[in-house]
């Protein structure tokens, strides 16, 4: 039976007759307390709101009076379904709070990335999250009130009803943690999604981030929109690998073959590699998770690792087969876009947005030597086969050969427009470049010994087949064109759109 709204009523006019001491006694005593009991729920959202009212301007009675009654009605429907962290909080804090109040940058000095954070009081000095009866909790107060200058998030839409109530029920419940580890970023601690299914057909080309050949050499992979697409030597599509993050911007093999690494995500939102058995195209694990994209993936060779670098500024090291991180390097000061193995795999490059190449220790995790001399993010880097010289490439146009031992640069050749990530080959390099060409670079003359020409947009990724002698490159407008290596020939191009 729904109670007699009588109560609520009093309520207004509590609060109309008021200020807000009248509309605390009110609240704190019969009828208005018996009705909040009777509704299973606790003052914490309406404490808010006076809290709020209580450092501003009034506020208009009719929206007090339709909040109070959203969550008397909200905690009844919803009094025998417990709010969880992992799957109700944790992502709203990640959509709407995260990007001003995580390590790097927080506003107020507050901050929300981890569970652990969350709960410490920033400038304000004011307890964030409080369950104590009467306590208002500031994290309630910042997000409820209409001051805009104080209304978090800031410069944003405010959140909705609902996730006020959502996060309302969590706090008065206990602010309960039913994650694993306090001190584990949101984003991993919010379980892995099931990404949306790809739209049937695609309205228009997406960007090829990235493509790769099937171990067989028989099947091309390309980047789409929330998947992999993989075709024949044709051009005809023969499968699509959904439950991928939204865009895609490196793959990788295992060196067996049967695992497909997929370095995705949403920018800003979140990143992620996924693990696929090639044979199913099931997502077997979803591993080094951030809360922005996954660039780049590379298998270390004679071993269970892989390395990940992100735009959160991180390289993660993580054993692919246990799922565990084995150490995260943050010697970057801004997207990794690459990350390669040496051939031995005791050591590890990296090419970053903010201008460097960096060489580790893979055992140790140790910086051994920083390369700035591209003046410009560096977008791709690998080693040559003896290790003791580095290829990279970036937007200053030029791939540069310089030393592992002093970076010191050896050699620099032009490309002609932006340098994407490298793919090596016996005794070359190839270049995808912005111009809309891929450049074969020798390694002994450290020259252009060959040009594939015919994208008609910036050439941003490539993927080369030994055995076969086939070279595949991607571009911006959505091309994906097969070529000979042996005489530069093309063999088939195609839209990778379905």
């Amino acid at each position: 039976m729904v109670p007699h709204l009588s109560p609520v009523a009093t309520l207004a006019r509590a609060w109309a007759q008021s200020p807000v001491a009248t509309l605390a006694r009110a609240w704190a005593q019969p009828p208005v307390a018996t009705l909040a009991r009777a509704w299973k729920t606790r003052p914490a959202h309406l404490l808010a709101k006076v809290a709020t009212f209580a450092r501003g301007p009034a506020h208009l009675l009719a929206k007090v009076a339709t909040v109070v009654f959203g969550v008397f009605l909200a905690a009844g429907a919803a009094a025998d379904e417990p709010v969880s962290f992992r799957s109700d909080i944790a992502p709203l804090l990640q959509d709407r709070c995260v990007a001003c109040h995580n390590a790097k940058q927080a506003e107020g000095g507050y901050r929300v990335d981890t569970f652990q954070d969350l709960l410490v009081a920033g400038d304000s000095e004011a307890a964030p999250v409080s369950h104590v009866e009467g306590e208002v909790s500031e994290l309630l107060r910042r997000v409820v009130t209409d001051d805009e200058s104080e209304r978090m998030p800031a410069e944003s839409e405010p959140l909705t009803e609902a996730q006020i109530q959502t996060l309302t029920a969590w706090i008065e419940a206990g602010a309960k943690f039913d994650g694993d580890d306090p001190a584990q970023p949101l984003s991993l601690v919010i379980p892995a999604p099931r990404h949306i299914d790809p739209p049937q057909t695609y309205p228009a080309s997406v960007p090829i981030a990235a493509v790769a050949f099937s171990p067989d050499g028989q099947h091309t992979l390309a980047s789409g929109y929330h998947e992999i697409t993989v075709w024949d030597q044709a051009g005809k599509l023969l499968r699509r690998i959904p439950n991928i993050g939204q865009r895609v911007f490196a793959m990788a093999f295992s060196p067996d073959g049967a695992t497909l690494a997929v370095a995705c995500g949403e920018p800003g939102r979140s990143g992620e590699v996924r693990l696929l058995d090639f044979a199913s195209g099931e997502v077997t694990a979803v591993l080094a998770r951030s809360g922005d994209v996954a660039f780049s993936v590379a298998f270390r060779p004679g071993s269970d690792q892989l390395a990940v670098g992100s735009a959160d500024s991180l390289i993660r090291i993580v054993n692919y087969k246990t799922l565990a991180e084995v150490r995260t390097l943050s010697s970057h000061a801004d997207w990794v876009l690459s990350v390669s193995w040496s051939d031995d795999g005791s050591r590890l490059v990296s090419g970053s947005r903010d201008k460097s190449s960096k060489v580790f220790d893979a055992e140790s995790g140790e910086l051994l030597i920083s390369y700035q001399g591209h003046a410009a993010a560096v977008r791709g880097a690998l080693f040559t086969p003896d290790g003791k010289h580095v290829l990279s490439t970036g937007a200053n146009s030029h791939l540069h050969r310089w030393n592992v031992a002093d970076a010191k640069r050896v050699a620099a050749v032009a490309l002609g427009g932006d340098g994407f990530r490298l793919v090596r080959g016996e005794g070359f390099v190839l270049a995808p470049s912005g111009d809309g060409r891929l450049l074969k670079i020798d390694l002994a003359t450290n020259k252009i010994s060959q040009e594939f020409k015919g994208h008609q947009d910036g050439v941003l990724a490539a993927d080369l087949h030994a055995a076969s002698g086939q070279i595949v490159s991607g571009a911006f407008d959505g091309e994906v064109r097969l070529w000979q290596l042996a005489d530069g020939t093309a063999q088939q191009h195609w839209l990778a759109k379905p």
